[in-house]
């Protein structure tokens, strides 16, 4: 891949579309004291930057070999979407293959932004079914598949993203960090490969979802890693293993520069930017800026960041457990199990030791665990963490028994 390579990409991107914005925040550049840059890919027509590589991919290929070729790709996700929306551009066949357990939201958005072009199939229980079933099928109809991340021409087209920032920034004006998020690494290793020339190595820092870390994993073990498991709910960015393309291009890289960002912490970033700026951001969208946390304060004063934003396709009906998240990460809300007697005025003994801003979020009857006391899980959410401080040492000097079982996931995961 060539910078003129990047540049004819770009240009013949814009027949698709316009560039996506790059805006400076100053929320966050208050917050952090420096000049913070959001590169807006949740404003592309898919609300994602997938639709750049999916482009780029399928464009050379009919300017290679006409359009008489069925394009093929599996995914439940922003991939599909692009892939969509590119095959409705160039009037291709498209087969899209789909999980059984994909949401109806996503089926029919993405039939959207297909229409008549595409196909959807609907496969197995887990991607890995749904994606050796797209590979099979490519491979008998002679069909092309397009990869989500691991390819030359992916990675190319997602270098787009970078040709753009370059552009926009004012003149004179040189980032000190560049944030972005990584999951198969196709946007990584296109941005970093296009700005090389430009800024050194140490400016490149890499979000990656804590229960995720293939990026890190693979750069500490100095070969590509594939994860045992991983945890889905950054689900944009959950790759149990990164593309070979895309280690390839960033191997050169210190594991440091990856910054593991906890899916807790990330559910403030959503939360906040929902709040404060109106900006829906999908939880992978959302990475490179919940990153900005791991930095020395220090090294962020004065200087100039872009995060890239890498989409917004954010379901709404995750809201209550994304709030919930958000909520025990800040300390805003505890569980715990009580041991309460069984008398008549405990529980009203109990609430007077609630401080003015602490409110009852739940309450269950667990069980008789004695004859004279019984078990209680109650969650408590207040307004400012340090009144659970004062809570826990008014639980105590009135000797009830009680266990925070907040961070225990074992536990959380069973009762709450």
């Amino acid at each position: 891949m060539t910078r003129d390579d990047v540049m004819d990409a770009l240009r013949a991107m814009r027949e698709l579309f316009p560039e996506t914005p790059l805006q400076h925040n100053q929320h966050l550049s208050s917050r952090y004291g420096a000049n913070i840059w959001l590169k807006r890919e949740d404003l592309s027509p898919v609300r994602s930057y997938k639709i750049r590589g999916a482009f780029n991919f399928m464009r050379k290929v009919i300017e290679r070999d006409g359009q008489g070729r069925t394009f093929v790709c599996a995914s439940a996700g922003n991939h599909a979407q692009g892939f969509a929306y590119v095959c409705r551009h160039f009037g291709v066949p498209g087969v899209i293959f789909m999980p059984v357990t994909t949401p109806q939201q996503k089926i029919d958005k993405t039939r959207i932004f297909g229409s008549e072009f595409i196909t959807i199939k609907l496969v197995g229980d887990f991607f890995d079914q749904c994606y050796a079933a797209a590979l099979d099928y490519a491979d008998k109809t002679s069909g092309f598949m397009v990869p989500p991340f691991d390819h030359p021409d992916i990675i190319e087209g997602q270098a787009t993203v970078a040709a753009e920032i370059m552009a926009q920034l004012p003149a004179e004006t040189h980032p000190d960090y560049v944030v972005m998020p990584v999951g198969g690494g196709g946007l990584a290793s296109g941005v970093t490969s296009f700005l090389r020339e430009e800024l050194s190595d140490n400016a490149f820092v890499f979000a990656e979802p804590a229960g995720a870390p293939s990026l890190r994993k693979s750069l500490e073990a100095g070969t590509i890693v594939t994860l045992p498991k991983v945890d889905n709910f950054v689900d944009g960015a959950a790759v149990a293993r990164i593309g070979n393309y895309n280690f390839e291009a960033l191997s050169g890289f210190l594991p440091k520069q990856v910054r593991l960002v906890s899916e807790n912490a990330i559910c403030v970033t959503i939360i906040d930017m929902l709040n404060v700026e109106g900006v829906v951001l999908e939880p992978a969208g959302a990475l490179a800026i919940t990153a900005l946390e791991s930095f020395d304060p220090e090294h962020l004063k004065g200087k100039t960041v872009i995060c890239i934003v890498s989409g917004g396709n954010f379901d709404f009906e995750r809201l209550p457990d994304v709030k919930e998240r958000a909520m025990r990460y800040s300390g805003l809300k505890k569980y715990f199990i009580l041991r309460l007697p069984q008398r008549p005025g405990a529980l009203r003994d109990f609430l007077e030791m609630l401080g003015p801003d602490d409110d009852i979020a739940r309450f269950e009857y667990l069980k008789k665990s004695a004859r004279n006391f019984g078990s209680i899980l109650i969650g408590i959410e207040t307004k400012d963490r340090t009144n659970f401080d004062g809570l826990m040492k008014r639980f105590d000097d009135a000797g009830l028994g009680f266990e925070d079982i907040t961070e225990n996931e074992i536990v959380a995961n069973l009762i709450i």
